[in-house]
């Protein structure tokens, strides 16, 4: 069946020039040119997309764009606007339209928009993605899982807030899944991640000779994800220079790599998240509000796991499957007092937090069962000490540096992690890598020294 698109405009050349556009596309269209004709071909038409110009003789399109998502849901809107006039853009991206471009009109960019667009009708949802990566059925994931299926249909900006492990990279990979990019690249980058003084050649790109130790032309994030998804992740850690440069790109739709004389145009949609509150950000001077009024065309908050109620042990068995399945061992199930324990349980850092919590006791819990006891939730790391705890007033003894053998240059969890490596290599090449020798002489249980060593990177049978 031949794609129908409406286009609408009160420029005869322009609507022509769209005609044209999509005729060589493979797409018939309807022309009208104001919104009068527009709603009585709508009445009487289905489209797989329409194209409106945001001012028309007799109304506003961003009246269009309202009635079109209450009316008709499933056709994508995009809308034209003048250069540079992005509050327009935005404004009709939170009414609903599936996108923005600007006039004068960019043929390819028109194209390859118009093929995204198209996709949203023409291509099937993929099956069960929001259950295999969102778990839960909890009312705030239900109404979350609705939210998402409507943000896969926009190209809208769309910012998922939330604190540190509730989740907010899965929301993004899902809304990505759903949409009609999701057989392009979804690139993930972790903002606060990057140092300073390389955050520009990460995101856009350097060419050969451009800088000192420039040695050959390197495409940037925004290259990667073309065609696909950006996923900002913590991007109030974005230095204030940068956010300028992250502002122009998302207007212009284009970036320029360090050291290119022109710019390059960009087809990527932008996701971002952050545990921290923006407001607070912008108020405090470290964080632009222009560009957050451009990532935050729609919020997408994610629940905090104490908020979920039993999903808390829905997720709980889903990580003792994985669990049993990457071990291959039987599944370590949860007591009673273990689901309650879970269940009053505050989860300050949230479903991260429950995985590391179960992963732990799965490794070192007794009898393949796991009790309240070995989910150790009363136990705080910066409570954790050997000996008695002084009296009242006491002074805890100075430890010496020299005495521990520590040596302050080097990372504690490196330091920690090769002495670690240290007594299981000794010991297993003492039991001839005999494992269930080596896991009693070490007072541990075998699957705990299964799980040392693929921590470590020393699981290989090999060896």
């Amino acid at each position: 069946m031949t794609n129908q698109a409406l286009i609408i405009d009160d420029e005869p050349d322009i609507l022509e020039l769209l005609d044209i556009t999509l005729t060589r596309m493979g797409i018939s269209a309807d022309r009208a040119e104001n919104l009068s004709v527009a709603r009585k071909l709508l009445a009487t038409n289905r489209y797989q997309l329409c194209l409106t110009d945001m001012r028309l003789p007799d109304g506003n399109g961003i009246e269009l764009v309202k009635e079109i998502q209450h009316q008709h849901p499933q056709t994508p809107v995009v809308v034209f606007t003048a250069h540079g006039n992005m509050d327009t853009a935005i404004e009709a991206m939170k009414a609903g339209a599936y996108d923005f471009i600007t006039k004068p009109v960019d043929l390819e960019q028109l194209r390859q928009l118009v093929t995204s667009a198209v996709a949203v009708t023409t291509t099937p949802t993929a099956v069960n993605v929001q259950e295999s990566l969102i778990k839960g059925q909890s009312p705030a994931i239900v109404n979350l899982r609705e939210k998402i299926i409507k943000l896969a249909r926009s190209q809208a900006p769309v910012f998922i807030s939330g604190e540190s492990g509730s989740g907010k990279e899965l929301v993004a990979r899902s809304i990505h899944l759903q949409g009609p990019r999701a057989q392009a690249p979804f690139v993930a980058v972790n903002c606060g991640a990057i140092p300073a003084e390389l955050v520009e050649s990460e995101f856009f790109g350097h060419r050969k000779g451009s800088f000192t130790g420039a040695q050959k032309d390197k495409p940037g994030l925004f290259q990667a994800a073309h065609g696909g998804t950006l996923f900002l992740d913590e991007v109030a850690d974005l230095p204030l220079d940068m956010q300028v440069k992250l502002l122009r790109a998302i207007q212009e739709k284009a970036i320029r790599a360090i050291g290119d004389a022109e710019e390059t145009k960009i087809d990527v949609r932008i996701l971002s998240a952050s545990h921290k509150d923006l407001t607070e950000a912008i108020a405090n001077g470290e964080f632009r509000a222009d560009l957050y009024y451009r990532i935050n065309v729609i919020d997408a908050p994610v629940p905090p796991l104490r908020q979920r109620g039993e999903d808390i042990v829905l997720l709980a068995e889903y990580f003792l499957e994985q669990f049993a399945q990457d071990y291959n061992d039987e599944k370590a199930p949860l007591t009673e007092n273990a689901k309650s324990a879970l269940l009053n349980y505050d989860f300050p850092g949230n479903v991260r937090e429950l995985h590391n919590i179960l992963e732990r006791a799965y490794t070192l819990c007794d009898g393949h069962v796991i009790d309240a006891l070995d989910l150790q939730l009363n136990v705080l790391p910066n409570s954790a000490h050997l000996g008695a705890a002084p009296g009242p007033g006491a002074q805890p003894e100075p430890r010496s540096n020299t005495a521990t053998g520590y040596d302050e240059s080097i990372p504690l969890d490196d330091y920690l992690s090769d002495i670690e490596r240290d007594i299981l290599l000794n010991t297993l090449d003492k039991y001839r890598w005999n494992r269930t020798l080596a896991a009693k002489a070490l007072g541990i249980t075998f699957r705990s020294l299964r799980y040392r060593l693929k921590k470590l990177g020393l699981d290989n049978d090999e060896q």
